[in-house]
This record gives structure tokens, sequence and C-alpha cells, in this order.
């Protein structure tokens, strides 16, 4: 007997799982982010130089999409997020700034609220900054001492 009312017990758990699962309906008009690439990746780049990448999305959805916030992990990934709703079949673009006086690897993520069929989408940010060369260094301090010679 008692294993028949565990049985029982453990079915209707099963069931009720299952039953919420079945409610989780997505709606066929909701905006949908189709990115370009599924990183922002600065690549293997020098200390100080650009900093700047940008992540280009369409919205391949029926309705706009609206971007309520897009975040970085940490405060040296500073995304930008369009002001306007990206309206269905349009582009957009989220530029992402990173602190390139940092040197390593880069291994940080930015995170876009909308109100897409996934409302929470996270983006890995990649990358490696290798030290500014001593010939870099050089040159560019032999630049400005030119450019002070001229005035």
């Amino acid at each position: 007997m008692k294993k028949l009312a565990l049985l029982l017990f453990i079915g209707c758990i099963g069931l009720s799982i299952n039953a919420q699962e079945a409610t989780k309906v997505s709606d066929p008009n909701a905006p949908k982010f189709k990115f370009e690439t599924k990183t922002v990746d600065f690549g293997n780049i020098e200390q100080g130089s650009e900093r700047v990448r940008v992540l280009s999305f369409t919205n391949i959805g029926k309705s706009p999409l609206i971007i309520s916030n897009v975040k970085g992990s940490c405060g040296c990934t500073v995304p930008s997020v369009p002001k306007e709703p990206i309206m269905p079949g349009k582009s957009g673009e989220i530029t992402v700034n990173y602190d390139t006086n940092r040197i390593g690897q880069i291994s940080k993520t930015i995170t876009i609220s909308s109100n897409a069929d996934r409302p929470s989408i996270t983006i890995p940010v990649r990358g490696k900054i290798n030290k500014k060369s001593s010939v870099t260094i050089l040159e560019e301090h032999e630049k400005s001492m030119l450019s002070n010679e001229k005035k």
C-alpha cells in the first residue's frame, strides 16, 4: 500500500511539472534578435589601440524590438544601446567600448535586456591585449619631438 501511495505521489509531481512547462507559450509575433556574430571579438590588439567594437543585429520578429538595458560585466566594458525601437526587418547596433590599457586576456560579457522572445541575452566579449612594444613607444616619442620642433 505504501508503495502504491508513493508511486501515485511521484506520478502527480511529474504531471504537475509537465503541466507547468506546457503553459510556457512564446508569442509568435514577438521581436527576435539575429546577431551577425555570437561574440564581440577584439582579437589580438596592442595596448592603447582602438577600443570600440560594434555588435550588429537584425530584428527578425514581427513586432518592434525595444532594448531596455545593456550592461557590461565590469566597469572596463561599456556598451551603448540604441534609443529607438528596431522595427521588424530592420538592423541596429550596440557599440562596446573596452579599456584597452588593461594588458592580458579579455573575457567579459554584456547582457542585453529587451522585449524579445528571449528577454535576456548574454554575449561574450573576447580578445587579448598585448603590451605596447618599446619600438612603438620610441616611434611615438620621436613623432612628438618632431612635431615640437616644427612649432
